[in-house]
């Protein structure tokens, strides 16, 4: 039998923060974060384990598969350049955005102790304006 699905309100996702809680100095904060990755969105061998890829989930592309520092650095830049979302959680945003050429990245928390993300390609139109 299937659980039934969660009902959460929606979240303020593909807009950025429009503001900054006081105590947050977004430099600090991309210091402190790391890019963990999800075996969700890979469906090839990576630094984030073997892959077990989600019906629903976007996949990533392969050429970043062992190429955790450099997502790391897209994850970082991004932070100190404001390119978050709301909600924040903890000290961390929920939401990050990079853009890579022509493809969009979205960074989500997974652990608001931490300030692990995950990542996955989006729509260009689901991009917040401005990345």
């Amino acid at each position: 039998m299937k659980s039934p699905k969660k009902h959460r309100p929606p979240l303020s996702r593909g807009t950025l923060a429009k503001e900054i809680p006081a105590g947050i100095v977004l430099s600090e904060i991309a210091e402190q974060v790391r890019y963990v990755g999800s075996p969700a969105h890979k469906d090839t061998p990576s630094f984030a384990g073997s892959p077990r890829p989600r019906a629903d989930a976007t996949l990533c592309d392969r050429s970043l598969a062992n190429q955790l520092l450099k997502i790391t650095r897209w994850l970082q830049s991004a932070i100190r350049q404001r390119q978050v979302g709301e909600p924040w959680e903890g000290r961390f945003p929920r939401y990050v955005w990079h853009r890579e050429g022509e493809v969009c990245y979205e960074a989500r928390l997974t652990n608001r102790e931490t300030g692990y993300y995950k990542g996955y390609p989006i729509e260009p139109t689901e991009c917040p304006e401005g990345i």
